[in-house]
């Protein structure tokens, strides 16, 4: 999507289908942005769960770094089987979600903690990238 300069802006297990090959196939784009290289968004949209820190700021903010954060999330939550922000008051999940401060299972293999850690910084000039991604032993 980043490719096409598509921001999907509410990626969620929901949103994320297999075929019958097994291949992911997103769905639900009526959040999506089309942006230009470079282009910043402001509109603050998707789940409360899966939304990055600068969208709950009310910040100007890269598409593809607010996916890459939900993406993070929904990694964090096939691994784990629960969400690494959750409350039932969404003022107080927003400042969890502000903290970046969550829970890492000692289940979790030392590559994938480091691999949230950096998906889910709340410095999003910190978060990695695709190509960061790509290139993490994890991922590999």
């Amino acid at each position: 999507m980043s490719k096409l300069g598509i921001a999907h802006r509410d990626l969620k297990p929901e949103n994320l289908l297999l075929d019958e090959k097994k291949n992911i196939k997103i769905v639900d784009f009526g959040l999506s942005n089309i942006y230009k290289l470079g282009e910043l968004l402001k509109s603050s949209c998707g789940s409360p769960c899966y939304a990055a820190p600068e969208m709950i700021k009310g910040l100007l903010y890269h598409g593809i770094l607010v996916d890459i954060w939900a993406t993070g999330i929904i990694m964090y939550a096939l691994l784990c089987g629960y969400l690494p922000f959750e409350d039932s008051k969404t003022e107080n999940l927003y400042k969890k979600i502000l903290s970046g401060n969550f829970e890492k299972p000692s289940h979790l293999s030392a590559l994938s903690k480091d691999l949230l850690s950096n998906m889910l910084n709340v410095n999003p000039r910190k978060r990695y990238t695709i190509e960061d991604i790509k290139k993490h032993q994890w991922y590999q």
